[in-house]
């Protein structure tokens, strides 16, 4: 059963008011590939519009504080705090980790998700007068912890 459908099959944002307030946490993943001499230029804070990484935390904890804003029915959420973290995976691929946690009625799986995106997004704008063949492959929930269920990818 889809909770943002209605009996009448319309979107409806769902109503978290009598839910226990909980501490929730989640961890979203994603990665991008590019050229190894983007990756390096990205790497060793050495482009043209300057410190990539840093551009991308921000913009990947920016991006997080304001998915409601974004994702139309996403509840405003207090959150309480974001990571953006990057890690080399080879020669040509960057992963990029983000950790979100509020003590709230619903979860915050959504801005963990959002701030990977933006943060992913970020790289490819800071990066892309030097390598337009930028991919984003995949963007994905790691883990959830909170209120009726955790949940932990395998693998």
């Amino acid at each position: 059963m889809l909770t943002h459908i209605n009996e009448n099959g319309e979107a409806v944002m769902v109503d978290v008011g009598g839910k226990e307030i909980t501490v929730r946490t989640a961890k979203a993943y994603a990665r991008i590939k590019m050229k190894p001499s983007t990756l390096e230029a990205l790497m060793s804070a050495n482009l043209k519009k300057g410190d990539g990484l840093a551009a991308a935390r921000l913009a990947g904890i920016m991006g997080a504080k304001k998915t409601n804003e974004l994702i139309p029915l996403c509840h405003n959420i207090p959150v309480d705090k974001i990571t953006v973290d990057f890690e080399r995976e080879s020669d040509c691929a960057l992963g990029i980790y983000v950790n979100a946690k509020c003590t709230y009625k619903t979860g915050i799986e959504m801005e963990a998700l959002t701030g990977a995106s933006v943060a992913a997004l970020t790289v490819y704008d800071m990066c892309k007068a030097i390598d337009r063949e930028m991919v984003i492959e995949e963007i994905k929930l790691l883990e959830k912890t909170g209120g009726k269920s955790d949940y932990h990818r395998e693998g």
